[in-house]
């Protein structure tokens, strides 16, 4: 993949709004990296003065209860910030963010971005629509903590087909992931998801293409309240 460009970033919906000469600034001592499945790329109370923006690859932004188990709070994919709430409010990062694929980032300094959001009204909009699109996901998978495996099951794949996808579809491949990563973010037991899962391949709800999985359709999503019909 070559390196980003100006035009690559004004293409991504953050970034749509910006002029040449401010998505110049954004890039101006940019790096580039790549990062490998379970490496850390920020943890918890780090300092930080860079946020970084996903070129490829998915991401889970992950925490810890007090009994030391891990809660997968989001996903990120393709054309995602982080980092950048620590880099503007000067506190400590609230999260890990965990490779779960092969990523490559986008590393920019802080100073530039903040000062844009005072500067243009629509890039500070488009930074809140995605701060709301990550809250209405949160909430989500939240209010579905009571809900029954399949439910839960359901939920998470079409979150991980969306997130991989940078897309809206609910259908679309889902990378290989181990089947833990799976069953944290349908804050199931591993045993449970995984039975769920065969339930769901024997029912031709999910299939395997590749060693990806994939949903074969948006009814249950539908049926289970999980989609717009």
């Amino acid at each position: 993949m070559s390196l980003l460009t100006r035009d690559d970033l004004g293409a991504m919906a953050l970034f749509a709004d910006l002029a040449d000469d401010q998505l110049d600034l954004l890039l101006d001592r940019h790096r580039e990296t790549s990062h490998q499945i379970d490496q850390v790329i920020v943890m918890e109370q780090d300092w930080g003065e860079s946020l970084f923006l996903i070129r490829s690859g998915l991401a889970k932004v992950r925490t810890y209860t007090a009994d030391g188990d891990e809660v997968i709070m989001s996903l990120l994919g393709q054309g995602d910030v982080f980092g950048e709430m620590a880099a503007l409010d000067g506190a400590s990062r609230s999260a890990d963010v965990v490779a779960l694929t092969p990523l490559r980032l986008v590393k920019m300094r802080a100073a530039p971005f903040a000062a844009l959001l005072t500067q243009q009204a629509a890039f500070a909009l488009a930074l809140a629509r995605l701060e709301a699109s990550r809250l209405r996901d949160l909430n989500q998978r939240f209010a579905l903590q009571s809900a029954d495996a399949t439910t839960r099951l359901l939920d998470s794949l079409a979150y991980l087909s969306r997130k991989s996808s940078g897309s809206t579809d609910p259908l679309a491949l889902i990378p290989p992931l181990a089947q833990k990563e799976i069953a944290l973010l349908a804050g199931l037991a591993r045993e449970t998801a995984s039975r769920t899962l065969s339930k769901l391949r024997s029912r031709g709800t999910v299939i395997e293409e590749d060693g990806q999985l994939r949903l074969v359709d948006a009814q249950p999503l539908i049926k289970r309240g999980l989609l717009e019909g």
